[in-house]
């Protein structure tokens, strides 16, 4: 069942609960929504099944969360901050957090300026190419997405955004704000300042995250696991993928 915070801004945060246990909030990634990324990939048996509760939402722009259509809304901080909005809600004061992709940098972000609140982290779909986020790319995917004519796109990953977030059903001028969002990468010396265990997972032939070492390996309790014969998007249903997240945040 869908409920729903308010956020700072007043953005409404979807989000839902299953499961009996410590928690374990979820974080999608760009252009989905928390059905697609881990309803759909049966993330939500698997967990409820090792005896967690999870927590998965729907970040601002996306599923049956609040669209708004200017890009300040979407400052990594404040997007961040979100999950804080449903953990309060919920009486959380310290959980797992899973992210995928922009789920990953949301992660990476909460981290820092509520390192507190999060008991350990797995970040996924998120590897080496973190430290080169480019905005060049993030506009020419917007511009995909705002165009008028989808047969005018010519930037393969465009392409495949435009059509990611079409079929999901997302806002595309959300997304193109969110995408455009201002965010701030941090330099491996800063993420050394993060302590909490970190297990970063990507695929074998996820172009678009890298390899996971470089970014595991900012971490001073970080460690890397690639995904053998995996791209961005079918990383996240895969058994290794779930087997080895659920292992790694055991209770103790």
């Amino acid at each position: 069942m869908t409920d729903f915070a308010s956020s700072a801004d007043g953005t409404a945060i979807a989000y839902e609960t299953l499961g009996e246990g410590p928690p374990v909030v979820l974080v999608h990634g760009f252009g989905a929504s928390r059905v697609i990324t881990w309803g759909n990939t049966n993330w939500y048996q698997t967990l409820v099944r090792a005896g967690r509760r999870l927590v998965a939402i729907d970040c601002r722009g996306h599923g049956q969360s609040g669209k708004p259509h200017g890009q300040p809304s979407y400052e990594e901080g404040r997007m961040a901050a979100d999950i804080l909005t449903v953990m309060d809600l919920l009486g959380i004061a310290k959980a797992d957090i899973i992210g995928y992709s922009m789920g990953g940098y949301l992660t990476i972000r909460l981290m820092h300026d509520a390192p507190h609140r999060v008991r350990g982290a797995v970040l996924a779909g998120v590897g080496e190419k973190y430290f080169r986020a480019s905005r060049e790319r993030a506009e020419i995917i917007s511009q995909g997405l705002l165009a008028a004519d989808p047969a005018t796109i010519v930037d393969p990953e465009a392409i495949a955004f435009r059509t990611f977030g079409e079929r999901a059903g997302n806002d595309l001028v959300a997304l193109a704000a969110c995408i455009r969002r201002s965010r701030h990468i941090f330099e491996p010396s800063e993420l050394g300042a993060i302590t909490q265990p970190v297990l970063v997972i990507c695929g074998e032939v996820d172009d678009t995250s890298g390899a996971p070492g470089p970014l595991a390996d900012a971490f001073p309790n970080g460690a890397g696991v690639i995904v053998t014969q995996r791209n961005h998007h079918s990383t996240v249903g895969d058994r290794v993928f779930k087997d080895t997240a659920v292992d790694f945040l055991k209770p103790d």
